[in-house]
């Protein structure tokens, strides 16, 4: 051990410095748990949000051109014109209602979207109504902002996942400022009824709160070409930002390339924010976005259909599994979502099935309250690996 380390006890370590509201946020989450594993190629890495493709090549071949033709240097903090242009087509063509590329702001991955929607709409002393299951990183932003983070979470039952706006409504106190959703969601893969959705609006406009949406899995909803979207149902100011990211349905996890849709007038507010968070996104990243948008369709329905496939081979033998109860297939998204009769604790759970099978999987309990009791598993991978993960489970949970 080193010396230095050793000789300071842990309350005078400089961990014991940092800010209280940091230091009360716990560090363990799917990183910290999957950590150990990273390169054991015995293991099957289910736990992630991340598919086994690679970006299409063509996506990279529009980086290599842009860092060839000299795009190299800081531009504009909402994005590049060619890319804010582009996704306002690709938008405008996914919905019913045309969206102008002065409501687009480019952004680094869709986490820096949800970072800068949260610091936009609430401050110290407000609270963020999330509702869940939820991608645990909206909460935890929410919580390093050192805004308060109340959660309302969906109902669960035979039906599938379903919200209760009665519960929303009775979470709105005079301290929330901005209501978070995300549909279809992670790890549950529901979608929210755009009527429902629509009437959520409603209630966040009649009290003047933000609604924050979150759309990144939108393309990857089966049966369709995209799942329905709030965006319809807004008109230019109201208060909803919407954030996606080229992460899943193009498979750029890596590239960190995202966007948000907002009203017009708060679009110089984002550009502050940019240059004092990020300062901008590599310029030629946001050329490769522009191919991504560009050419892209036939990938993203590849994709949608690689995960709806694993969805049925995972969820198939899910369903033969005695111990598991999985509920109504997702009907969206990349992830099953289920319980283990006899594993009341998801975390200790995973490492149990991680030490005795060599599947990796994700704790429910990072994902919300009331969902401690689950696992996700990632579907995003081939049919080769899906059966073989699915035949280790069976021994164990068969």
């Amino acid at each position: 051990m080193d010396s230095a380390m050793s000789a300071h006890p842990g309350d005078m370590l400089a961990l014991a410095g940092v800010t209280p509201s940091i230091g009360r946020i716990p560090v363990e989450n799917i990183s910290s748990l999957a950590k150990g594993a990273f390169g054991d190629r015995g293991i099957i890495p289910l736990w992630f949000g991340e598919g086994d493709l690679r970006a299409p090549a063509f996506i990279g071949e529009a980086m290599a051109r842009a860092v060839a033709d000299g795009h190299v240097f800081y531009t504009h903090q909402n994005g590049i014109p060619p890319l804010r242009e582009a996704l306002a087509e690709y938008l405008t063509g996914l919905g019913d209602r045309s969206i102008s590329p002065d409501r687009i702001t480019a952004t680094t991955s869709g986490m820096h979207a949800i970072l800068m929607a949260v610091r936009l709409t609430a401050e110290a002393g407000d609270t963020v109504v999330v509702i869940d299951p939820c991608w645990p990183n909206a909460g935890a932003i929410t919580e390093v902002l050192g805004v308060g983070v109340r959660s309302v979470g969906m109902d669960h039952s035979s039906a599938g996942w379903t919200l209760d706006l009665d519960k929303v409504r009775a979470a709105l106190d005079a301290t929330v400022r901005s209501v978070f959703f995300a549909s279809p969601a992670n790890p549950t893969g529901a979608m929210i009824p755009i009527e429902t959705q629509a009437a959520l609006l409603n209630i966040c406009r009649a009290r003047g709160i933000w609604l924050i949406a979150d759309e990144v899995y939108n393309r990857l909803a089966f049966g369709v070409r995209a799942a329905p979207t709030i965006l319809d149902h807004t008109e230019v100011e109201d208060r909803v930002l919407v954030t996606n990211s080229f992460s899943k349905s193009w498979a750029m996890t890596g590239w960190r390339l995202g966007w948000m849709v907002h009203p017009p007038s708060v679009g110089p507010t984002l550009a502050m924010l940019t240059q004092y968070t990020t300062s901008g996104i590599a310029t030629f990243i946001q050329h490769a976005g522009v191919a991504a948008v560009r050419e892209g369709e036939p990938f993203v329905a590849f994709m949608r259909g690689y995960c709806e496939a694993g969805m049925a081979i995972v969820c198939e033998a899910l369903e033969r599994f005695g111990r598991v109860r999985l509920g109504p297939r997702p009907v969206a998204g990349m992830y099953a979502f289920f319980e283990v009769e006899g594993m009341p604790d998801s975390r200790q759970a995973c490492l149990t099935i991680l030490d005795q099978t060599r599947v990796g999987l994700a704790p429910g309990a990072f994902f919300g309250p009331g969902s401690e009791g689950l696992l996700r598993a990632c579907v995003c991978r081939s049919p080769a690996d899906l059966r073989e993960a699915m035949g280790r489970l069976e021994k164990m949970l068969g």
